[in-house]
């Protein structure tokens, strides 16, 4: 490794699902289901219908309901209502509050922390949300909007193989959902602004596996967060960890003496160590 890459400071990337991970439920469920008149059980039910019957990508199905029901109860569906509806999200303990304690913790350690969103909800619902200005960037669905700024068609959705792009993204350094050419152009590891060593992945559920099995495989740590209030959401993430899917399981409370906390305070004191000692071997 070149003096000139070890001379910096490491960058440690904290890359988090939203819906379960962050917030105890999923975001369309803290004000849009109910502005068009729906209850969550009754709105997930036909999102299940939709893909079933198509056989068609679940996440595409939720979009379309999106769409259609707003359509229906007569509500414009545009980037300023879906910040309007992200306002009212849920978080769990401590989740305000995590951010910065985890940068001060990070640069009493001498490296940069930096926060990302990989999520199969919307972008413009997170971009609402009380934390958005917490992330480097927010991977999500989005809409296409017309001249008027009303959705007119899903831009992007994400599914569970659709966010390890995510991660190969900010490895490289590559903000874009569009992007298909630099994401797969080969760089040294060396040349990574972000190696996977250096990434922690915060998940719950199946949706998360290939993003942690990935991360767990190329040497980051993968973290399955529970709702700690939900036995059957614990014994999932025990599960995960049996299967080696995850090197830690922790309770989704992110206060100062929360598991999450103390957990990922070790990693980052591994990760300044083996970085120390890289430049050490390197003779700089």
């Amino acid at each position: 490794m070149s003096g000139e890459i070890m001379a910096k400071k490491p960058v440690i990337a904290l890359i988090y699902d939203f819906d379960g991970t962050l917030s105890p439920g999923n975001m369309q469920e803290f004000g849009f289901i109910q502005t068009v008149g729906k209850t969550p059980a009754e709105f997930w039910r036909l999102s299940d219908e939709i893909a079933i019957a198509g056989d068609a990508s679940n996440v595409l199905a939720y979009m379309k309901l999106m769409f259609d029901e707003a359509r229906a109860a007569g509500i414009k569906l545009s980037r300023r209502e879906f910040h309007k509806f992200g306002k009212h999200i849920e978080l769990y303990d401590g989740v305000r509050e995590w951010f910065s304690l985890i940068n001060e913790y990070g640069k009493s350690r001498g490296v940069i922390i930096e926060h990302y969103i990989n999520s199969s909800g919307l972008k413009e619902i997170i971009e609402g949300s009380p934390i958005a200005s917490e992330f480097k960037h927010i991977y999500a669905g989005t809409f296409i909007y017309d001249e008027n700024g009303e959705a007119q068609w899903p831009g992007t959705a994400v599914d569970y193989t659709a966010k390890t792009q995510f991660l190969f993204k900010i490895s490289k350094g590559i903000f874009s959902s569009r992007d298909s050419k630099q994401v797969n152009e080969s760089v040294a590891e060396d040349r990574k602004r972000i190696p996977f060593p250096h990434m922690i992945y915060f998940g719950d559920g199946q949706t998360d596996v290939p993003c942690m099995k990935i991360v767990n495989m190329f040497g980051g740590n993968a973290i399955a967060v529970y709702n700690p209030s939900n036995p059957a959401a614990k014994s999932a993430a025990l599960k995960l960890k049996r299967q080696k899917r995850v090197n830690f399981i922790t309770a989704a409370d992110y206060s100062l003496n929360g598991r999450a906390y103390k957990v990922v305070c070790a990693i980052v004191e591994k990760i300044k160590a083996d970085y120390e000692l890289q430049r050490l071997a390197s003779g700089i």
